[in-house]
């Protein structure tokens, strides 16, 4: 009769601690889940600030029509890989696609911001200014969001490496997120120029 109790009692021992950690996993997941969500809303905004910023600078840069095509395309591929990014974040594809896609665009924009300093009205306008300003504030957000996203992937990454969660990962098919990093390319890495 001891005997049954105590394995009784071993079992949903077993059964306790399993659930701790399959719910540990859950949560770290979903806290990266949330984190990327905040990118999301702020890319969205950035995505929304650039068009108006085009068409402010627009009527301005009448010759630099390649440059405004270009910034224009860049948000639109940028938009396309953070959607994409958004229906699964911690993917390692996706997270490559949008880290691309945001280098891009943000040296597209360093290239528009430099065009600008090239017409002093442009430089004084206040729809400008103000969507200069705009501008500086999402970029911030941005960063400070993948700080957190990436945060958040350590975290459950660390947990779902750590002994002895990673059987319980592997049992349940917990799959390593991807960290949102910077491109490699130089260009890519420098933060686009908004000072008019």
């Amino acid at each position: 009769m001891w005997t049954a109790i105590i394995l009784l009692g071993v079992i949903l021992l077993a059964i306790v601690i399993v659930g701790a950690m399959y719910n540990k996993l859950v949560t770290g997941r979903n806290q990266y889940k949330n984190a990327f969500s905040q990118i999301d809303v702020q890319l969205k905004r950035r995505y929304d600030l650039i068009p108006n910023l085009v068409e402010t600078a627009k009527g301005y840069m009448k010759h630099e029509r390649e440059t405004l095509e270009a910034v224009i395309a860049a948000r639109n591929q940028a938009a396309a890989a953070g959607q994409r990014a958004a229906g699964s974040p911690g993917d390692p594809m996706a997270m490559r696609d949008l880290a691309q896609a945001e280098g891009v665009l943000t040296g597209t924009l360093g290239r528009l911001f430099a065009l600008a300093e090239s017409y002093p009205d442009l430089k004084a306008n206040q729809n400008m200014l103000s969507l200069q300003e705009e501008l500086t504030s999402t970029e911030n957000r941005v960063a400070f969001a993948r700080q957190a996203f990436n945060d958040g992937v350590t975290l459950y990454n660390n947990t779902r490496e750590s002994f002895p969660t990673n059987i319980i990962a592997g049992m349940f098919n917990f799959t390593a997120a991807e960290l949102l990093q910077a491109t490699e390319s130089a260009e890519e890495r420098k933060a686009p120029k908004v000072s008019f």
